[in-house]
C-alpha cells in the first residue's frame, strides 16, 4: 500500500474539517430555525408534529403555511367596519341565554365573515386554521376548540355550558382577528381623567 504524501493527507484533512464546518453550520441552522417555528407556532408547532409524525414534516408544513399566507393581501379594518362587527357580536352575545345553539352557528358565522373581510381565503376548516396559525398562533387553539363543540352540538352531545365554552372559543379568536385592542384605541378620544373629591 503506497503511503500517501504529506500534502495529500494535509488536503484530506482540509477537506474533512470543511465538511465538519459546513455539516455544523447546517445543524445549528436547523435548530434555529426549528426554534424560530416553535417560538411562532407555540402549541400548533407541537400538534402539528404529532398529526404530521415527523418534526421534518411539520416544520416543513409550517414554513409552507408561512409562505401561503405571506402571499395572501391580510388587510386591517377600517373603523366604521370595526365597530359594525363590534357592535354585530354584542347583538349576538345578548341572544345567548335565550338560543344558545343559534348563538354558536351566528358566532362562527360572523367569525368567517371577519376572515373574508380582512382577506383570509375560505377554504375547508383545517385549512382556515393553518391560515390563521401562521399570524394568530396563541388562538388558533380556540377555534379548534370552538368547531369541535359546534360539530359535536350539530349531533346532540353538547350542554349549555359547553356551549357557552364555544362562545367564548370563538370570542378570543374574535377579538384578534378584530384588533379590538388596536381599534378601541383609534375610534375612543383620549380623555384626562378628572380627580374626584
Amino acid at each position: 500500500m503506497d503511503a500517501m504524501n504529506p500534502q495529500s493527507v494535509w488536503a484530506l484533512g482540509v477537506v474533512v474539517i470543511l465538511a465538519l464546518i459546513a455539516l455544523a453550520t447546517y445543524f445549528l441552522y436547523r435548530k434555529k430555525q426549528s426554534h424560530r417555528l416553535e417560538e411562532r407556532f407555540g402549541s400548533e408547532y407541537g400538534l402539528t408534529v404529532e398529526r404530521l409524525g415527523s418534526r421534518s414534516k411539520a416544520e416543513a408544513e409550517l414554513r409552507n403555511r408561512e409562505a401561503r399566507v405571506e402571499r395572501l393581501r391580510i388587510v386591517p379594518l377600517a373603523p366604521g367596519e370595526a365597530a359594525r362587527f363590534h357592535q354585530a357580536w354584542n347583538t349576538l352575545q345578548a341572544e345567548f341565554v335565550d338560543n344558545p345553539t343559534g348563538v354558536v352557528a351566528q358566532a362562527e358565522q360572523l367569525v368567517r365573515e371577519l376572515m373574508v373581510k380582512r382577506g383570509y381565503p375560505m377554504g375547508d376548516f383545517e385549512h382556515r386554521a393553518a391560515d390563521i396559525s401562521v399570524d394568530h398562533p396563541d388562538v388558533v387553539s380556540n377555534y379548534r376548540a370552538a368547531q369541535d363543540i359546534r360539530k359535536r352540538n350539530l349531533r346532540g352531545e353538547v350542554e349549555t355550558e359547553e356551549l357557552r365554552k364555544a362562545v367564548v372559543h370563538y370570542r378570543a379568536l374574535f377579538d384578534e382577528l378584530l384588533e379590538v385592542g388596536q381599534v378601541e384605541q383609534k375610534t375612543m378620544p383620549a380623555r384626562p381623567v378628572e380627580a374626584r373629591s
